[in-house]
């Protein structure tokens, strides 16, 4: 502590989660997260400041004798988790079917951690964890692309309004020929004296299943056809 009182170790404490925070706020802010730079630079120096309480705040219950403090500082950081846990639950959410929002909610749990660890003097190990945490959000975008554009398989149930006359069996038939996808009844409805197949498609990549989706939609037995 220098003669105006400031702690300068705690200082450099904060002012390293200052910029370990915008370092990976910077790179949610970029990529229109719901939480960007500023949310991310305030949960980091928010952890690093309970950090730096639970290391240096406690100085004048140390035993001068034994060097034992009498205060459990574990509890400082045990309650920085549980808040963040708090706050990331509350950023995720559930858009047209899907859940959003839950890497930018770890990002935030991450970034309390790598907070925490700036504030308690283990200002190495928080700068490793937030060039990993950059690391892996930037470097594994392109192969989440390739895994949804790619490898994982879409799925989805559509319901099909036949002309009258028209066979489910002969339907699937003539759409059964788009590479990489399957078609399956699950079953046969009735609906204001029409026949409704509810056809299961299933493949990959996404434009497939789109492709085949399509040409169900153009067949002449085909009067309407819906997304379930």
């Amino acid at each position: 502590m220098n003669s105006y009182g400031i702690d300068v170790d705690a200082v450099i404490r904060l002012v390293v989660a200052v910029a370990l925070g915008a370092a990976i706020g910077t790179e949610r802010e970029l990529t229109g997260q719901t939480a960007g730079l500023r949310t991310h630079i305030a949960v980091c120096v928010g952890a690093a400041l309970f950090g730096v309480i639970s290391t240096l705040g406690f100085m004048e219950f140390e035993d001068l004798g034994t060097g034992v403090i009498r205060a459990d500082v574990t509890r400082v950081a045990s309650n920085v988790a549980v808040g963040i846990g708090f706050l990331g639950a509350g950023m995720i959410m559930k858009r047209h079917g899907d859940i959003a929002n839950l890497t930018t909610a770890a990002s935030i749990w991450t970034v309390a951690a790598i907070g925490l660890t700036a504030g308690v003097g283990d200002i190495g190990t928080a700068a490793v964890a937030a060039v990993l945490t950059l690391g892996y959000l930037i470097a594994l975008r392109p192969a989440r692309r390739w895994l949804e554009e790619v490898a994982a398989a879409d799925n989805c149930v559509v319901a099909v309004t036949l002309a009258p006359g028209a066979k489910p069996d002969d339907l699937l038939r003539r759409v059964d020929g788009v590479d990489g996808v399957t078609l399956k009844l699950r079953g046969v409805e009735k609906s204001d004296g029409r026949l409704v197949c509810l056809v299961d498609l299933k493949g990959r990549p996404e434009s497939a299943v789109c492709e085949a989706t399509a040409r169900l939609s153009s067949l002449s037995e085909v009067t309407d056809l819906a997304l379930q």
